[in-house]
Formats: C-alpha cells, structure tokens, sequence
C-alpha cells in the first residue's frame, strides 16, 4: 500500500518574524516544511523547533533573488512531497542616505520584494495546476494600499505583490489552486524594530501568524489586518489626492 504523501509548505523568509511564526505553527507530523532565509543560524534553530514537533524540515539558505536556485529549491519539494502550500513572505525594507545611491538601495528592496515573490511562486505554479490543487499566499503589507513617499519603494513593490496576488487568485482559480494576499500592518519583527516613528496598533508576532493561518485555512482572498488600520488606510484613500498628497509627504520616511 503507497504511503501518504508528505504535505509540502514552503515558506521563505523563515528566519525570523512571521516567516517563522508561521513555520512553527505549520510544523506537524505528516509536514514537509521547507524553509528558506537569510541567516543560517537562526534558520537552524527554527527549523529544530519544527523538527521537535514533528514535521520533516529541509532548511537552507536560498536567495529568493536567485531565480535558478529558487526553482531547483521549489522543484525539490515537489520531487519530495505534495506541494500544498506555499508562503512568498521574504520581504525588506529600510531606507537610503543619499540620492547617489537611490538606484542601487531602490533595486536592492524590489530585487526582494518583486523578484523574490516571482521567483517563489512562478516556479510553483505549473506543479500545483499539474496537482489540481495547492495554495499561495504573498505577503504584502497595509503599505501597498496607498502610494507613500516616505518608504519609497517598500509601499510600491507591496503594491505589486498583493496586485500579483489578487490578479493570480482570478486566474488560478479554475485550476483549483487558492491564492491569498496577505496585507499585515505592524507586526513586531527585525524589520519593524528599526523603525523610529509611532506604529499604531502593533501586533505581536505570534497573533499575526495565526490570524493569516487562520484566513488561508478560509480561503479568504485578501487577508488585511489590523482592521482599524485597515480602516485608515482605507478612508486615507477616500481623500481628495491634493488632500492625501499634502498628508502624505509629511509621514515619516524609513531609517
């Protein structure tokens, strides 16, 4: 008799922050998890912690800018379990010192945020619509609802990923496979740790993974929170631009 298939997650930016709230709350008997992020270390350490609860791990230190290594990596799961889910998390932000190196530091963040959400669900896609079934899920953020000159070009390449979401979500449909955009505020994490402004409503980490567990497990196609964050952003939106270009050129840029 064939043995059940091993459930294949792959989550990237696993080393920290949701990424690897996330892998903890997946990790289980059954489990394939694949990790990938950018510290050896603490991916190990991660990856242990999934291990003691069960799940068979495979851990590395893929770039998600590498677009050859990310599809040997995603077609290694797939040669080794049943790819059902995979997470697109691995995102940057930060800001520059001087104009002189705005091209390099804007490349840099979407190489990340754009490039490496192309490079982990692209190669996934042809083996979930061969399946019939299987999910993604992107990780954007509330910055990808409006257009913020203080985190040029985090808020735009977030825009892309929940557009690229939403837009395969349509398209992916037909073919069973689910696909959410995942829109979080401020989460407590290496990336907001940097932040020297007042981030209203920060969750912790451990809450925001289980609300996006638990709207994957709904099939929600876009998963936004905290709502009254949400809200803001949403009734910002509603401004006349003048009105919401006056307000916005005067938020707090990132460090």
């Amino acid at each position: 008799m064939d043995e059940t298939p091993l459930s294949g997650i792959v989550i990237t930016g696993a080393s920290s922050g949701i990424g690897a709230a996330l892998a903890e709350l997946y990790a289980g008997p059954g489990t394939l998890l694949a990790l990938t992020g950018r510290d050896a270390g603490r991916l190990e350490e991660i990856a242990e912690r999934c291990r003691a609860r069960g799940a068979t791990v495979i851990a590395e230190t893929v770039p998600v800018t590498d677009m050859a290594e990310m599809h040997r990596f995603i077609v290694g799961v797939a040669a080794a379990a049943r790819l059902d889910l995979v997470i697109a998390n691995a995102g940057v932000s930060g800001g520059f010192k001087s104009w002189d190196d705005f091209d390099a530091y804007v490349r840099g963040i979407t190489s990340v945020n754009i490039d490496g959400v192309l490079n982990t669900v692209n190669p996934a896609i042809p083996i979930m619509v061969r399946q019939r079934a299987g999910q993604i899920a992107i990780v954007a953020s509330l910055a990808g609802f409006l257009a913020m000159p203080g985190a040029v070009p985090y808020s735009s390449s977030k825009h892309f990923a929940r557009a690229y979401a939403e837009e395969l979500r349509g398209r992916l449909a037909p073919e069973g496979i689910r696909v959410s955009a995942v829109c979080p505020g401020f989460v407590v994490s290496r990336m907001t740790a940097r932040n020297r402004f007042p981030m209203p409503f920060l969750m912790e980490t451990n809450k925001a993974a289980r609300i996006i567990r638990d709207g994957l497990a709904r099939n929600r196609g876009r998963i936004a929170f905290p709502w009254p964050m949400l809200a803001i952003m949403r009734l910002l939106g509603l401004l006349p631009y003048p009105l919401l270009d006056w307000l916005l050129r005067r938020a707090p840029g990132k460090d």
